[in-house]
């Protein structure tokens, strides 16, 4: 029983991998503002069902309100007060992909690095299922200022926008 709940749990983490691995590259790729947003939250919706894997409902649920629900919104509200161009852009390509290409294996082979020499040939242990009150202290206990930080940064964008799209 323990080996085909692996089995799935591999085969679920397999098709969100690669869910969020191709939405991540039409992130990157699209000339469409509005899409692209569309494709970060499918990106984030997939990091909150690999939580859900991790046993962790609690981060899973506020990936979903904070960071689809929010973030996004914002997103979308910046691009429609702000009358950006919702339809394809060519002043979007640079034409510089190939070196965007090369940057990007560069940072994997140096994240790689950074992980091999810090963890080596360790395995993986077993996953401890937290309370929500512990993951909510580990998340917010030294990490408060920033989180604040963070949202006044996106209530002063959303005014911003609001600011802009006003003048007219």
């Amino acid at each position: 029983m323990l080996a085909e709940t692996m089995v799935a749990q591999n085969v679920v983490f397999g098709i969100l991998a690669v869910t969020m691995v191709a939405a991540a590259f039409r992130l990157v790729t699209t000339q469409n503002v509005v899409r692209a947003a569309l494709f970060l939250a499918i990106v984030l919706a997939g990091a909150a069902g690999l939580y859900i894997l991790l046993a962790a409902e609690f981060v899973a649920w506020v990936q979903v309100l904070v960071y689809i629900g929010a973030v996004v919104v914002l997103l979308l509200f910046g691009v429609m007060l702000t009358r950006a161009p919702i339809g394809r852009d060519a002043d979007l390509d640079n034409d510089q992909r190939i070196l965007g290409a090369l940057v990007a294996l560069f940072l994997l082979g140096s994240l790689g690095a950074v992980l091999l020499d810090g963890f080596g040939d360790q395995k993986l242990g077993t996953v401890a299922i937290r309370r929500t009150a512990e993951v909510s202290d580990s998340i917010f206990g030294a990490y408060v200022i920033p989180f604040e930080v963070s949202s006044v940064l996106l209530l002063a964008a959303l005014v911003g926008a609001v600011a802009l799209a006003r003048r007219d």
